[in-house]
C-alpha cells in the first residue's frame, strides 16, 4: 500500500511539473498526460474510483500534515516572542537564553519543513516550486535532457529507470550548484553569476564523458545512459521562461550532436 501511495505521488508530482507551462489544461488533457506517467511507472489505470480515492487521501494527508506543522511552529514562536519580550524587560539573562534556544530549534524544524515543500520526491533534487522561488536575478542555467531514456524505461522497466534518474542527479550534484528536476528526464543547474557560460559548458562535458564511460547494470544485462544539455547566461530583468526557452534550443542543437556518438540501448 505505502509502495503504491509513493508511485502515486511521483506520478502526480511528474503530471504537475508537465503542465505547469500550459496556459490550459482541459479535463481530458490533464488525464491523458497523467495516464502517460502512469504507463511508465506501471501503474494499472483500471480501477479509477479506488485511484482517484488514493490521490484524495494522499493531497489531503500532505495538506493536513504541513497546516499541522506550520500551525504548531507559529504557535512555538508566539510563545517564544512573548518569553523573550518578558527577558528583556526582566533581564533576565537565563530567560533570554532559552528563547534563543527555543527560536533555534524552530528555526531548524522550518527549515526542515521547507525542504519537504522543495524537494523532488524521487530524485531528492530541488522542484519546480523551489526554481521559480529561488531563480536568480542573473547567472547561468543549464538544462539536461536524458537521451533515449524511454528505451530504458521499455527495456528495463520503470524501477531501473527511477535508479537511472537518481544515478543523473547526483552525478549532476558534482557541478556543486543546486541541481532541480524540472520534468520527468529533464533536470536544470543553477550556476551562479561568477560562472560564465563556458566554464558551465566544460563542467557538463565533463560530467558527461565520465557518464558515458561508465556501465549501468540491470540484472544480468548492462547498458549505457547519456544526456544532452544546454547552457544559457542571463542578466537581470530577463523571464525564468525566456532563459529556458534559450536554453532548451542550445541543448536540442547539442542532442543532435551528442546523438552521433551514442546510440540506444
Amino acid at each position: 500500500m505505502q509502495d503504491r501511495k509513493n508511485t502515486l505521488k511521483i506520478i502526480s508530482n511528474e503530471t504537475k511539473n508537465s503542465i505547469d507551462q500550459l496556459s490550459i489544461v482541459t479535463p481530458s488533457m490533464y488525464a491523458s498526460i497523467f495516464s502517460k506517467y502512469a504507463n511508465n511507472h506501471n501503474t494499472d489505470l483500471d480501477n479509477e474510483n479506488e485511484l482517484s480515492r488514493d490521490l484524495m487521501v494522499m493531497e489531503c494527508t500532505n495538506l493536513t500534515d504541513l497546516q499541522t506543522q506550520a500551525s504548531k511552529n507559529a504557535k512555538k514562536l508566539s510563545v517564544s516572542a512573548t518569553k523573550a519580550i518578558s527577558a528583556i524587560k526582566e533581564k533576565d539573562e537565563q530567560l533570554l537564553n532559552s528563547v534563543l534556544k527555543e527560536t533555534e530549534e524552530l528555526r531548524r524544524e522550518v527549515e526542515k519543513l521547507k525542504e519537504s515543500v522543495y524537494k523532488d520526491e524521487l530524485t531528492n533534487a530541488q522542484n519546480r516550486k523551489w526554481l521559480h522561488d529561488h531563480f536568480l536575478k542573473e547567472g547561468t542555467l543549464a538544462i539536461v535532457d536524458l537521451n533515449y531514456f524511454k528505451l530504458v524505461n521499455d527495456t528495463f522497466g520503470h524501477v531501473i529507470g527511477d535508479k537511472v534518474l537518481i544515478f543523473i542527479a547526483n552525478k549532476l550534484r558534482q557541478t556543486k550548484y543546486s541541481v532541480v528536476r524540472y520534468g520527468g528526464d529533464e533536470f536544470i543547474i543553477m550556476f551562479s553569476r561568477k560562472v560564465s557560460s563556458v566554464k558551465a559548458i566544460a563542467t557538463l562535458n565533463s560530467i558527461r564523458e565520465e557518464i558515458i564511460s561508465k556501465k549501468l547494470k540491470a540484472q544480468n544485462d548492462s547498458f549505457h545512459v547519456s544526456f544532452s544539455f544546454g547552457v544559457c547566461s542571463y542578466n537581470a530583468g530577463q523571464e525564468l521562461s525566456h532563459v529556458i526557452e534559450e536554453a532548451d534550443k542550445h541543448m536540442y542543437k547539442d542532442k543532435i550532436e551528442i546523438k552521433k556518438r551514442v546510440t540506444g540501448i
